[in-house]
């Protein structure tokens, strides 16, 4: 039965647009013939029961209704009071009872002790009498666990009832108690001047509001003033300068009366572009930081961009999720080297290295007369390592020969040789660093052939050489 009674109060209270009843004030009311007296409740002694005696009536306490009733003092100042009616069985053992309320949200318990006596040469003995307190005031939406006693308090002589207050989905709960009033708002984003204009509709009459703009994160956190709009001036419109169209920036407005409900929009909730630009590259520390403007559910990774089809392949264990700043310390700052965000909706590449920002090396190829020279340059201090590869199908490199590891201090270029037998367009000079934990190679490809070549000249020498003696010959003749 408790669980019927649960829900009829969820679905009363959320979706319920009746009148409630009107008090014009409140107290304690009984059956006439009986006169009932207020008095504060001795909770802690009353919390202790008896054992009933036998002359006790079977069912000294019966049918305990709850409602929730409004008073208005003047058209706009209305409060909620929770009314709550019960029988009583009276005898010489009952003296009244014990009614108390309990907030399931703060557990904080309110409770009365309603004393019940006779008119005089009214016989009462064995006479059930009709109690009703309407004095518990009670807020929109409100949980309550609400509790009936005899007194003096009975061992398992108790009413029970769990109750959920009208919210402020109820009309009239809505239009008529200040923690329901919810400004209507209309806003207007003018993206050329960066501006956002706001107007206040359908004000309650008396009532100022309150608008500004502020950073969704765990709280609203404010963006700038707070601007009170009067209600003389409700049809104006207020203009709020904005810097970025952030996901998080919201416009928010409510009435100027304590614990108002605030009614919030967010107009650039999809536009997450401006959260992948905040990078910011330390070349002292080597260090690359993403810091979130808005709190938002994505993965962060490092990846390499690859020329061929401009995809940004993930670098293994770079991965991290939803955290508000990441960090990568000892990162090469190569141009193909960026940062990949993925959420729900998509993923976006950033690289910030990739318009020569923070360039901290180059690699160079020199043709020489017998030998291929690599040269590295590098502004820190620096430890590289070399290798030939040869170009797959798959657009990746297998080598072709043995890790030649180098040093580079400051800008002075320190070069290797490489075999003049490894060349053609299927061949690549692979350089990375190796003194830094996120790094990705550098390629030289389609290495020029000096042994074809010097053999080609060697060739062509000797072609000359005999058409110039065939040449002389023939002048003889």
């Amino acid at each position: 039965m408790l669980f019927k009674i649960q829900l009829f109060a969820v679905f009363w209270g959320t979706y319920g647009h009746q009148l409630l009843p009107r008090i014009e004030e409140c107290g304690v009311t009984c059956s006439q013939g009986f006169l009932c007296k207020i008095q504060p409740a001795s909770s802690i002694l009353n919390s202790f029961c008896h054992d009933a005696p036998a002359s006790l009536p079977p069912i000294p306490l019966r049918g305990m209704k709850l409602e929730t009733v409004m008073n208005c003092a003047e058209q706009i100042d209305c409060s909620l009071h929770l009314s709550v009616k019960g029988t009583l069985h009276l005898d010489e053992n009952i003296r009244g009872m014990e009614i108390c309320a309990l907030s399931m949200e703060t557990q904080a318990s309110n409770c009365v002790t309603v004393k019940i006596s006779t008119n005089i040469n009214a016989n009462s003995a064995g006479r059930k009498v009709k109690v009703q307190f309407n004095c518990f005031e009670v807020s929109a939406g409100q949980h309550l666990y609400v509790t009936m006693k005899t007194l003096p308090n009975y061992c398992a002589v108790k009413r029970t009832q769990e109750y959920y207050v009208e919210d402020c989905q109820n009309s009239d709960v809505a239009r008529n108690i200040p923690d329901c009033f919810v400004p209507q708002m209309v806003y207007e984003v003018d993206r050329m001047q960066k501006t956002i204009s706001v107007n206040i509709l359908e004000v309650t009459q008396g009532t100022d509001y309150y608008v500004r703009l502020c950073y969704l994160r765990f709280v609203c956190e404010d963006a700038g003033l707070v601007t009170v709009i009067t209600e003389k001036d409700s049809m104006k419109p207020v203009s709020f300068p904005y810097d970025e169209l952030l996901p998080c920036l919201c416009v928010e407005a409510w009435a100027a009366i304590p614990d108002a409900r605030r009614i919030r929009v967010c107009p650039f909730k999809n536009d997450t572009k401006a959260l992948w630009d905040n990078l910011n590259y330390n070349p002292v520390t080597q260090s690359l930081v993403w810091e979130a403007a808005c709190p938002i559910d994505v993965t962060v990774s490092l990846c390499q961009l690859m020329e061929t089809d401009n995809e940004c392949v993930d670098l293994e264990n770079t991965f991290k999720t939803n955290l508000e700043k990441v960090k990568y310390s000892q990162v090469d700052a190569n141009p193909g080297l960026c940062m990949k965000f993925t959420t729900d909706d998509g993923s976006w590449v950033r690289c910030p290295f990739a318009h020569g920002n923070f360039q901290a090396w180059k690699m160079r190829l020199a043709v020489m007369e017998d030998h291929i020279e690599v040269s590295f340059v590098s502004h820190p201090e620096a430890k590289f390592s070399v290798l030939v590869c040869q170009k797959t199908e798959s657009s990746s490199c297998n080598s072709a020969g043995i890790h030649q590891p180098i040093s580079v201090a400051g800008l002075k270029s320190v070069s290797v040789n490489i075999s003049e037998k490894t060349c053609g367009s299927n061949f690549c000079i692979q350089g990375w660093r190796t003194d830094v934990d996120y790094s990705i190679p550098s390629y030289i490809c389609d290495l020029p052939c000096i042994f074809h070549r010097k053999r080609n000249e060697k060739e062509n020498r000797s072609h000359n050489t005999i058409q110039r003696l065939k040449s002389t010959q023939s002048s003889y003749l």
